[in-house]
């Protein structure tokens, strides 16, 4: 098994099994799994609210991030854990059904590397992983 650290931040059941399906399918078995965008940064920074210079309690070496979530969305998770210089490298795909080039443009911005759209495949995520984890894949 591939020793990469992936955080997998998705709030449909049936998305988040194929994701670590393909996953597992690939070799990459160290995954976490939250499903909000708070429990994300929760995840990041323990119960700290200043995210600027919060302390990371967990890093991963790669963070697949659903786009459209309830109470703090993709975007909102960007902003938060982009703001803070022990994160801001953390590679960043974001996977979401939305086409809207407005959202695609904002991810970008806020540090993303990637932008995927549902459904997504095997080789999508393996090259994403190999792009921005090369020394894991």
């Amino acid at each position: 098994m591939k020793k990469v650290k992936i955080l997998l931040v998705e709030d449909n059941p049936d998305d988040e099994f194929l994701t670590t399906r393909i996953l597992f399918k690939l070799g990459y078995s160290a995954i976490d799994v939250v499903h909000q965008g708070g429990e994300a940064l929760e995840y990041l920074f323990g119960g700290e609210r200043n995210f600027t210079s919060a302390v990371p309690v967990n890093k991963p070496d790669l963070i697949l991030l659903d786009m459209r979530m309830p109470l703090i969305d993709g975007i909102e998770f960007l902003e938060a854990a982009h703001a803070n210089l022990k994160t801001h490298e953390i590679p960043v795909v974001v996977i979401s059904s939305s086409k809207q080039e407005k959202e695609v443009n904002r991810c970008l911005e806020l540090g993303a590397k990637a932008f995927l759209y549902k459904p997504i495949n095997s080789e999508e995520i393996g090259q994403a992983i190999a792009n921005f984890c090369p020394a894991y894949s």
